[in-house]
């Protein structure tokens, strides 16, 4: 796709990046048959082609109007695109660019910027996303469904306790997050577990916060980017002393720890340490694959029946972290018999904040998901990211848990 960026970003480093992302463009269309909100909506500017072209126009120096805006927002940021493109188009990328101009170049009404302004407030606070967690809980029957949606039951926040620490050879490090050790403590502590039968000491660092996903997807990339190099500061000195890998439980982080190299390309002071960080960055299936003969042993030596689950892969997982099956075998050789999901590449709707931001459209997404889901009759439904684990379990009886926890449970 032939572009005229305009010159207030033509010789930016954003500028040369989305240039080369839109050249690779070659208006194929593939990507509308794999975008959520095109099968939705059915308009080709709430798909990635239509949207890479409202891009285009606002970089080329064309006013910014309130529906660039309204069908930017609109999307989910699945990667579900990139994973069809077959030029390899970095859609992503492109869009994070296009929202921060968007974002410079035109001021939001009161009733949208409000939400945002608590959404990045809040979150990114572990301490405060946890009393507002507990206030929620005592005042959910006055909340918007959007809100409520988000607050598991209690009996979800039981968390069993972390191994005693050991003194294994083998040492990593594990990202706390900022919204999952209020809604389900569990799931690190049943990956210390996990990590601990393998011979591996695994540890929070309580001087790192939240990854930076929450602050840049709603467009306050500058912010963001200090939340990551609070993170590398927090880090480093433990990867100097010889930490072996950074270890993610939620996918949604995951992806963003893998982007902080390309965020961070240009910061003189943190660029080489992010892209070391991205590079140690390891989701929990990688970790496990690892050392999967010694996990096979352990899992044979408890083999049963467990009973039919349907997986769900979030998009963080499949397209952008690019983890597709290995989940999955693990499940199976722990016992359970996973059920047939249709459309397994499609979003669940819940994409972060975009649950609360765009309700109807979220909630629509997971109307279908869940059908997929419980079609093969499963007695659970196991995923990879807390988003998408309150967000279905908000919309169905059946328990969702996160997989680590199910293996966990099989090896205790």
């Amino acid at each position: 796709m032939d572009n005229r960026l305009a010159d207030f970003i033509r010789d930016t480093r954003a500028g040369k990046i989305a240039s080369d992302i839109l050249g690779k463009c070659v208006h194929c269309g593939f990507c509308t048959a794999t975008c959520p909100t095109y099968q939705l909506l059915g308009d080709e500017l709430d798909g990635p082609r239509g949207r890479i072209y409202l891009i285009k126009q606002v970089l080329e120096g064309q006013p910014v109007t309130e529906k660039t805006r309204l069908h930017l927002d609109r999307c989910l940021t699945c990667r579900s695109c990139e994973t069809t493109c077959p030029s390899g188009v970095k859609y992503s990328h492109l869009l994070d660019i296009g929202r921060q101009v968007v974002e410079s170049r035109l001021q939001r009404p009161l009733r949208e910027a409000l939400p945002r302004a608590l959404l990045k407030a809040v979150l990114p606070r572990p301490a405060l996303f946890a009393a507002a967690v507990r206030l929620g809980r005592a005042l959910r029957p006055l909340l918007p469904s959007s809100l409520a949606d988000k607050l598991p039951p209690p009996v979800q926040q039981v968390a069993r306790p972390w191994p005693t620490a050991q003194p294994h050879p083998r040492r990593m490090l594990m990202l706390a997050g900022c919204v999952q050790p209020a809604l389900a403590p569990n799931i690190n502590a049943a990956m210390a577990r996990l990590l601990d039968l393998l011979g591996i000491h695994v540890f929070e660092e309580g001087k790192a916060g939240c990854c930076g996903a929450v602050r840049f997807h709603l467009n306050d990339q500058a912010a963001a980017c200090d939340d990551m190099r609070r993170n590398i500061d927090a880090w480093w000195p433990q990867l100097e002393a010889g930490v072996e890998a950074i270890v993610v439980t939620a996918s949604g982080c995951g992806v963003q720890l893998r982007d902080y190299g390309h965020i961070l390309a240009d910061d003189a002071v943190y660029a080489e340490k992010a892209a070391k960080i991205s590079q140690l960055c390891r989701d929990p299936s990688e970790v496990l694959l690892a050392e999967y003969d010694r996990l096979l042993a352990l899992l044979a030596a408890r083999m049963a029946s467990r009973g039919k689950l349907a997986w769900h892969a979030p998009c963080t997982l499949q397209h952008g972290l690019g983890l597709r099956g290995s989940i999955e075998s693990i499940l199976q050789a722990a016992g359970y018999t996973l059920t047939p999901v249709a459309d397994s590449h499609l979003c669940c709707g819940s994409a972060g904040t975009y649950s609360v931001l765009q309700p109807a459209l979220a909630g629509q997404l997971r109307e279908r998901k869940l059908a997929a889901l419980h079609a093969g009759d499963p007695r659970q439904i196991a995923t990879a990211n807390i988003g998408c684990l309150t967000h279905l379990q908000a919309g169905s009886t059946t328990p969702v848990r996160h997989w680590i926890e199910l293996i966990d449970e099989v090896l205790s």
